[in-house]
């Protein structure tokens, strides 16, 4: 991590940053005015299912530069904690930004007693964080996607009977309407 950078919550004053930084981050589908993720992160908010104890910037001389949003999800019958979007502000990526928003994350998850931290995405990045394949510990995906980017990380408090059939909040279900 960068030693002029501080991780801290998300404030309702740095959403307007935010969204600039995930339409910076994210690829807009054609005649978007908005990145799918930028979206997402105000319908996860305005649905209240954002986990705010895991949603963090990361600032650098006063700018966000990274986000982390973590949502209220379920396996089975149980809550649990849904992972994305993240992002990093393109010119400082692979400087260990989303990694230390990766850090924050997993941490407090831990000292809130979550099971399970589940997302989508690339293997070879969240592999480095103890992600593996969600299916190896019988959690079920939610969409038809490639089983080894459904990833999850146990916690402490991670039992295997508690797998299951996992879904995100609502608003991840609306991107495919």
């Amino acid at each position: 991590m960068r030693d002029d950078m501080t991780i801290r919550r998300e404030r309702p004053d740095d959403h307007a940053q935010i969204a600039a930084l995930h339409d910076d981050a994210f690829e807009r589908v054609e005649g978007a005015a908005r990145s799918v993720e930028s979206s997402l992160v105000d319908e996860l908010r305005g649905d209240g299912d954002v986990i705010d104890e895991l949603t963090f910037v990361a600032e650098l001389d006063g700018a966000v530069v990274g986000h982390v949003m973590c949502s209220a999800a379920t396996l089975g019958e149980q809550p649990c904690v849904g992972l994305g979007p993240i992002a990093v502000t393109p010119a400082l990526q692979r400087q260990g930004i989303g990694a230390a928003l990766m850090a924050s994350v997993i941490a407090s998850a831990e000292q809130r007693g979550d099971a399970v931290i589940v997302l989508l995405g690339d293997p070879a990045y969240y592999g480095h964080f103890g992600f593996v394949p969600a299916g190896d510990l019988g959690i079920g995906s939610p969409g038809p996607w490639d089983p080894a980017h459904f990833q999850a990380k146990t916690l402490r408090a991670w039992r295997p009977e508690q797998a299951g059939p996992f879904r995100y909040a609502p608003a991840f279900e609306r991107l495919d309407a």
